[in-house]
């Protein structure tokens, strides 16, 4: 009987050391179906925002006046002006000051139209400024734009033209183009000489001038002018 007891007992040991393997390798078949979580990778890191904050530029300011209005329509139109300035209301007003000093050898609108300052934005700047700065020079601005101003005649070759063409500083031609009309010439002159041809080249009149402080000569379309003789402007 006591026999029959330890074989009992034997078996209930295995039994039970079976049982805790099982339990353990259970839990360990349990484990191992879990899903494990991913390993994280530099793809799935947060991206960082490395641009660095925009800043929107101030509104320009304008000076009150008709400086500050010059210079807004300026940029508001996108108007482009000489370098040497720093505003298009600084070369508007260097215009003003300089016009009234360029009666001598051009007319104003003369020296506007033929020195350049009338080409690409420079005639819309100072259209719309010397109003505003110079408004007695409006006037001249105006005759500049238009072509119709009086022609100062400078020494040179001139063919005279019922409707002569501006003059260009660029042109092949040494003959530039004047309208008709009597010109008067004032100063000290000396050892100088003028003459009037024909479009044949037939001499209509000439002076060599030793001494003389007023010429005159009347020019007709179609003739030819060789002036060395100072500058000659429209007879008033």
């Amino acid at each position: 009987m006591s026999e029959m007891r330890r074989g009992w007992t034997a078996a209930a040991g295995v039994l039970a050391a079976v049982l805790m393997l099982g339990g353990c390798g259970g839990s360990t078949s349990a484990e191992e179906g879990k899903a494990k979580p991913p390993t994280p990778t530099v793809e799935d890191s947060p991206a960082w925002d490395t641009a660095l904050p925009t800043t929107e530029e101030p509104a320009p300011e304008y000076a009150p006046g008709p400086e500050g209005a010059i210079d807004q329509k300026a940029d508001e139109e996108g108007w482009m002006w000489a370098s040497d300035y720093s505003s298009a209301s600084e070369y508007v007003q260097d215009m003003c000051d300089s016009l009234p000093s360029q009666s001598k050898d051009t007319s104003p609108a003369q020296w506007l139209a033929e020195a350049g300052y009338m080409d690409e934005d420079g005639q819309k700047i100072l259209n719309y400024g010397v109003p505003k700065l110079c408004p007695k020079w409006t006037k001249t601005i105006r005759a500049a734009v238009s072509g119709d101003y009086p022609r100062y005649i400078s020494g040179g070759e001139y063919e005279v033209k019922t409707n002569p063409a501006p003059y260009d500083p660029d042109s092949d031609s040494d003959v530039q183009e004047i309208g008709p009309g009597t010109y008067v010439a004032t100063g000290h002159f000396s050892d100088c000489y003028w003459e009037r041809t024909a479009a044949n080249g037939n001499i209509i009149d000439n002076q060599f001038v030793t001494q003389a402080t007023r010429l005159t000569v009347t020019l007709q379309v179609g003739e030819l002018f060789k002036n060395e003789c100072g500058t000659f402007k429209p007879a008033s």
